[in-house]
């Protein structure tokens, strides 16, 4: 695929993820995918698979944040076979509490399917709000 397809692919299922439909974003996630969780913090970490990144890291996740949560895609790079998002998030945790966090996803796609995720945010309110990453479910290497 092209620089410009994978970048029309990406803007058309984060608009539906952030839409509340998140079914096209996981299907276009390849079983093999590899997530980059970049820093110094409890948090970081590299996840090998689709199967652990929906169980531990989403699935965590949805153990610490309401409903109705979204990350806004605001911009959009795409070179080759990557594509650079610049999102907002707009999430609260289930007390209530709003976690809305700055991110820098880089996503590198093969045929269609994401193959690659680094992400860059606020680790500092990450932790602040969601506290540290339980270590029984992170990922090292």
């Amino acid at each position: 695929m092209t620089a410009s397809a994978n970048k029309r692919l990406m803007q058309e299922l984060l608009a539906k993820a952030a839409a509340g439909d998140r079914a096209a974003y996981v299907a276009a996630i390849a079983d093999d995918v590899t997530m980059v969780i970049t820093g110094q913090y409890s948090w970081s970490q590299t996840i090998r698979s689709k199967e652990a990144l929906l169980r531990n890291l989403h699935g965590h996740l949805n153990s610490l944040l309401a409903e109705g949560r979204r990350a806004i895609p605001l911009r959009f790079i795409a070179d080759d076979d990557l594509v650079v998002v610049e999102a907002k998030g707009e999430m609260r945790t289930r007390s209530g509490r709003p976690y809305n966090n700055d991110y820098c996803l880089i996503y590198r796609l093969h045929e269609g399917r994401i193959v690659e995720i680094r992400e860059y945010c606020d680790s500092a309110l990450t932790e602040a709000v969601l506290g540290p990453f339980p270590a029984a479910l992170r990922q090292t290497g």
